[in-house]
């Protein structure tokens, strides 16, 4: 019974995705399942009333019903992505498959909460909000907000990075700016300059925008008033490591 539900559950998955690429053939599912394709699964969704299909076209889609488990187990899934790339650093892929099937809501939401409510999965893709994440607003010690909406000066800890890039992730994890690190920002233009692990990094401003921290973390020093200028080895350090950062503006 338990790998029958599984199986289901990596259909609804699969349908799912499908439904963002704007596919909706059993061709397209075919190819999805990799050559674990069974009718029978299918034969018995519908029959559950996961899922309909058309035989005339052969264009399958998920019923209410089946839109609703296929939305958890989506959610579990990329929320196990980003808790295991944003904490732990690794390979998360085939973690996260075991994630997606927690029947436990409270804990995924928990989760979810901990990361901050992020919207998107390392991949880039979205997240399916939660009941959390809609009263997130009302709790003003969860508040997690862009880097650049922080005041100059002001330090705060890093809750995760909304980065679909997997080099560009890579290159700010070796400047050290990764969650849970305290960062300070000290400019916002022409471009954004912030301070992590004793070091200046300059970013432009769509990869500044990724990156997310907790408004209400304790350290506030608003001490620097003026633009800091690159200079010494801070600033050979970012255009050695950082060189997908902030342009030149044409005169």
């Amino acid at each position: 019974m338990y790998n029958k539900r599984r199986e289901k559950e990596e259909y609804l998955e699969k349908l799912w995705e499908m439904k963002e690429l704007g596919q909706a053939g059993m061709h397209d599912l075919r190819l999805a399942m990799d050559g674990n394709f069974e009718g029978e699964v299918i034969a018995e969704m519908t029959r559950e009333g996961l899922v309909e299909v058309n035989g005339e076209n052969q264009i399958i889609a998920l019923t209410e019903k089946g839109e609703t488990q296929a939305r958890k187990i989506i959610r579990a899934h990329r929320i196990g992505e980003r808790l295991l790339y944003d904490v732990f650093g690794g390979e998360f892929e085939a973690a996260a498959c075991e994630l997606e099937h927690m029947n436990s809501l409270e804990i995924v939401d928990s989760i979810c909460t901990l990361l901050g409510h992020p919207r998107q999965c390392p991949h880039g893709k979205p997240i399916p909000a939660g009941e959390c994440c809609r009263h997130s607003a009302k709790t003003s010690q969860n508040l997690v907000v862009p880097l650049r909406e922080l005041e100059i000066g002001q330090s705060a800890r890093v809750a995760y990075i909304n980065c679909g890039d997997d080099g560009q992730m890579h290159r700010l994890f070796g400047l050290q700016i990764r969650p849970g690190i305290m960062i300070k920002l000290h400019q916002r233009y022409p471009c954004c300059v912030v301070e992590c692990e004793d070091a200046s990094i300059a970013l432009d401003d769509e990869i500044a925008s990724s990156i997310c921290v907790w408004a209400n973390t304790p350290q506030y020093q608003p001490e620097i008033k003026t633009p800091v200028k690159l200079q010494g080895n801070h600033g050979r350090r970012w255009r050695r490591y950082f060189s997908f950062g902030c342009k030149k503006k044409q005169r």
